[in-house]
């Protein structure tokens, strides 16, 4: 029957007719109520239900009508908060249920069993329920009569509420309940005060109004600290109570209600300077509702207070009744960005749709404001936020406001705004990334603080991965050796490091042709950090290269047939002997075909380099006849002149130093780069393999060899002469030489030509004098002129 009773009521409660509909049942002792979590039909807001069976429980009906009627006209921020009362009958018009529509609360009896509530939280709630007392009996002139444990109740914020109020009575009427109803109160005779129960509820007339509730408040306090109350012989005993709460505690607790500490006196005991309720939580707690109305010095003391609470303290009430202060004053009272970093801390232990719902609309506008010290502090703390946002939000909202900050006056700003970057490119889209997002970098790897080049080199090696495929490459390639130029030292370190990170987004061609040519000047850098660094990139680079070059293929070239000709060419192979043995062999080649050409002499004239022409006085091996020596002038001299020149021009000579080579020799790597910078000049070693090809000399009739005239071993001084004049006529200066040693020239080839006499060939001797002359001289003028 009771069940069928219980099935009635809850179908009855879950009607199309009731402003709520019934969950499950709370656990909440010995109780003329009947607890259920609830849901609000009109807003789907949680809520709870006290439910009273009246059909079952007929002799505590008065009890439970007095709860209703009380709980309508007793407002405090320490009771429970009434959303709605209902009193349910049946189509047959008569009573069967009492509700009581309350905001969602749980039992303190559940933590209090558990004994999971620290020592900060205790003082806090009993705090609450001994103001929430004095107001009760100083304002109210009522007696509570049933303070325990099970009378108390946690909101959603983690405030303790105070309930019970079944035999809640005013001192002013002469038919209060509680004389009359106070026995029949479940478990009553563990609870009720020792003069109660030597006397009955009438003698409470004869003693403080206060006398009952402070008793009950000292059993309240042991419960909370020591778990369970068993009876009235563990009233006063200080087990677990905090050393500074034991004293006015046995004054709760004496047996002589006369002498009995009031709930109000407790409370200012505590308050006084270094009292049991001096703590950080509870001057938040009387602090919060007027945080708008503080001063900036105030306003300071309080969120320092705040940033000292240990992480044990209740969440809740801080998501619930610090929070939504909390967003107030940073939005409208000024808080500034310490009260904003308060409410950051707080919202980050929110769940993603409590932080969409309360802390997601302030972010976004704050984003908007231009307050920099505020969006510092937003970039600052949203590491802690991004999980919480939206990726619709950070797109469209977000980053188009956050965009300001890449190119603020104020450094500080660009540099938490790339440092920002990190936190929300997993949120942002590839059309942002690849966009706005790059071009914004760009403007900040050339920003003039050293600082933010080099944050902005490790936020681009950072979000390598996230960048596009097509300019991926490109990108990264461009930043990463302008910062391997940069004058920072530190933007050359993580330009270094951010190819080591990166080395798998590059191909090995760029790896070889434009990543590994920029690092190589790193190795030689001033500081030695960087000549490190870059050593450990080379090797990372040149190893990857190298892995890469064993996968190809010997040659690209197709195999040629067989029966074709080839042409007789001098190919390397890996088999040479030297590795430039092609060009070496080129080269002997040519040089052999020179020698070949100028060693065969046309007539008995010395050559003018100066060892042939010395030569001349070493002996022969045979001697030609006279009459061909006086013949080889004649008929050789003239026409195998300029061949003659030609021939030995080609030949090799010993080298010969002129100052000013002597001076240029020093800088090879100028050298180098003036044969790669010079396109017009000619390359001096391809000058000296493909000079041009000497006249072959006129074909004698005679088969004698020709022998240059023997002169008996006498030194030929005027032919040194002769050649070292000649030696000097390459100089490009003294042009005046030249033209004087062509006349000489021709005056030798005529008076060779006027005499038959072998020895009459003496024309370098006379060479040899006329520079002397003054006559020369006016030529050197005419020369330059």
């Amino acid at each position: 029957m009771d069940f069928l009773k219980s099935a009635v009521a809850s179908a009855i409660a879950k009607g199309t007719g009731q402003p709520f509909s019934l969950g499950d049942r709370v656990d909440i002792g010995d109780s003329v109520w009947a607890l259920h979590n609830g849901t609000k039909r009109d807003d789907g807001s949680a809520c709870s239900v006290f439910s009273f069976d009246i059909n079952a429980n007929k002799s505590r009906l008065p009890l439970a009508k007095n709860a209703v009627r009380k709980f309508r006209t007793l407002r405090h921020p320490g009771v429970i908060k009434v959303l709605d009362t209902i009193e349910r009958l049946t189509f047959w018009q008569t009573e069967t249920n009492l509700y009581i529509v309350t905001e969602r609360i749980v039992p303190l009896s559940w933590p209090v069993k558990r004994r999971s509530l620290n020592e900060e939280t205790a003082k806090w709630g009993l705090y609450t329920v001994a103001s929430t007392l004095k107001f009760i009996n100083e304002d109210a002139s009522s007696v509570h009569g049933a303070v325990r444990a099970s009378s108390v109740f946690t909101s959603e914020s983690g405030e303790w509420k105070l309930g019970g109020f079944e035999i809640l009575s005013s001192m002013k009427e002469d038919d209060a309940i509680i004389y009359t109803y106070g026995s029949i109160m479940p478990d009553a005779a563990r609870f009720t005060p020792p003069e109660v129960v030597k006397g009955g509820w009438d003698t409470i007339k004869r003693h403080p109004l206060a006398a009952v509730d402070a008793y009950g408040l000292g059993i309240l306090i042991f419960e909370v600290f020591n778990g369970n109350f068993a009876g009235g012989d563990q009233v006063g005993k200080t087990t677990n109570i905090p050393p500074s709460m034991q004293q006015s505690y046995k004054r709760l607790c004496t047996a002589n209600p006369k002498l009995r500490l009031s709930p109000g006196h407790f409370v200012e005991q505590g308050k006084k300077h270094g009292g049991f309720f001096q703590t950080p939580l509870i001057r938040m707690t009387e602090d919060i509702d007027s945080l708008g109305l503080k001063t900036d010095a105030e306003r300071e003391e309080f969120v320092n207070e705040l940033d000292e609470l240990s992480e044990d303290f209740p969440e809740d009430f801080f998501k619930m009744k610090v929070l939504p202060e909390l967003l107030k004053s940073v939005e409208f009272g000024g808080g500034g960005p310490k009260v904003l970093s308060a409410t950051l801390k707080i919202g980050s232990k929110l769940s993603a749709d409590e932080f969409n719902a309360k802390l997601t609309p302030v972010v976004v506008r704050l984003f908007g404001n231009p307050d920099r010290a505020l969006r510092v502090c937003l970039l600052d703390n949203l590491p802690s936020m991004i999980d919480n946002l939206p990726q619709k939000v950070v797109n469209d909202k977000i980053f188009p406001q956050m965009t300001s900050g890449f190119t603020d006056v104020a450094p500080v700003v660009r540099e938490q705004t790339v440092k920002a970057v990190l936190t929300i490119i997993n949120k942002l889209n590839d059309r942002i990334v690849n966009g706005e997002l790059l071009k914004f970098l760009a403007r900040t790897a050339n920003d003039e603080q050293p600082g933010i080049r080099t944050n902005t080199t490790i936020c681009l090696g950072r979000i390598a991965k996230n960048l596009g495929q097509s300019t991926r490459s490109k990108v990264l390639i461009a930043a990463f050796t302008r910062a391997l130029r940069d004058p920072f030292a530190h933007a050359r370190v993580a330009g270094l490091l951010a190819l080591s990170a990166t080395i798998d987004v590059f191909t090995e061609d760029d790896c070889a042709a434009k990543i590994l040519p920029a690092i190589c000047p790193s190795l030689l850098d001033k500081e030695k950090l960087i000549r490190d660094q870059a050593n450990k990139t080379l090797d990372l680079y040149v190893q990857r290269v190298r892995k890469h070059a064993n996968t190809m293929t010997d040659t690209v070239i197709p195999p040629t047939a067989p029966t074709e000709a080839k042409p007789d060419v001098r190919v390397a192979t890996p088999n040479e002997s030297s590795w430039a043995g092609w060009a070496i062999s080129s080269f002997t080649n040519k040089v052999a075909a020179a020698n070949g050409e100028i060693e065969p002499t046309a007539n008995g004239s010395k050559p003018s380099d100066p060892e042939t022409a010395r030569s001349a006085s070493v002996p022969r091996p045979a001697k030609s006849s006279p009459s061909t020596q006086l013949d080889l002038p004649k008929q050789v001299l003239r026409p195998t002149a300029q061949p003659l020149n030609r021939s030995m021009s080609d030949r090799p000579a010993p080298p010969v130093h002129s100052p000013e080579p002597e001076e240029d020799g020093d800088d090879v790597f100028d050298a180098w780069g003036a044969m790669d910078d010079d396109e017009g000049d000619e390359d001096p070693f391809t000058a000296a393999v493909s000079s041009p090809k000497p006249t072959s000399p006129a074909p004698s009739s005679t088969a004698a060899p020709k022998v240059p005239y023997d002169d008996g071993g006498e030194p030929d001084f005027a032919g040194w002469l002769a050649a070292k004049n000649q030696t000097k006529a390459k100089n490009p200066l003294p042009k005046g030489l030249t033209k004087a040693a062509s006349t000489n020239t021709v005056a030798t080839r005529s008076s060779a030509a006027s005499t038959t006499k072998p020895r009459t060939v003496v024309a370098p001797k006379k060479i040899d004098t006329k520079p002397k002359n003054e006559e020369i001289d006016d030529d050197w003028g005419d020369a330059w002129d």
